[in-house]
């Protein structure tokens, strides 16, 4: 892929519907990048950063992916300042909790950059041997 490519989506708050329909935009984006394993950890990665974003702001969320020969970043904006957590999930935390352990196991780099409204949660991904 020469030059970069981008997609921005703005989501309703708790729309989970979003999550599937953000990872197959992002999949469409991708499929040009020529990085089919990267490609896979971004969509998962994107998905726990909208899911988190939706259910734990109970606000709308922005959705921003940036996408280059050799790099990948993706930022979901919402609209409260609250900071996430990185927590370790416990036994009986069935599913929940593993988002940003996630993120920070599988992103070359990740963040958290404070807005004058809200934060974006960010991660990237270099794009590995071609």
């Amino acid at each position: 892929m020469n030059g970069f490519a981008q997609f921005r989506r703005r989501l309703t708050r708790t729309d989970l519907r979003a999550v599937p329909e953000v990872r197959r935009a992002l999949r469409e984006m991708l499929r040009q990048w020529g990085r089919p394993g990267r490609a896979e950890i971004a969509e998962l990665l994107t998905s726990e950063l909208v899911t988190n974003a939706l259910v734990h702001t109970d606000q709308d969320a922005v959705v921003t992916a940036t996408v280059g020969p050799r790099s990948l970043r993706v930022e979901v904006r919402d609209f409260v300042a609250r900071r996430p957590r990185l927590r370790v999930p416990g036994a009986n935390d069935g599913t929940h909790g593993r988002g940003l352990i996630l993120v920070q196991s599988l992103a070359d780099a990740w963040g958290v950059r404070p807005h004058a409204v809200g934060k974006a949660v960010w991660f990237e991904l270099d794009g590995g041997a071609a």
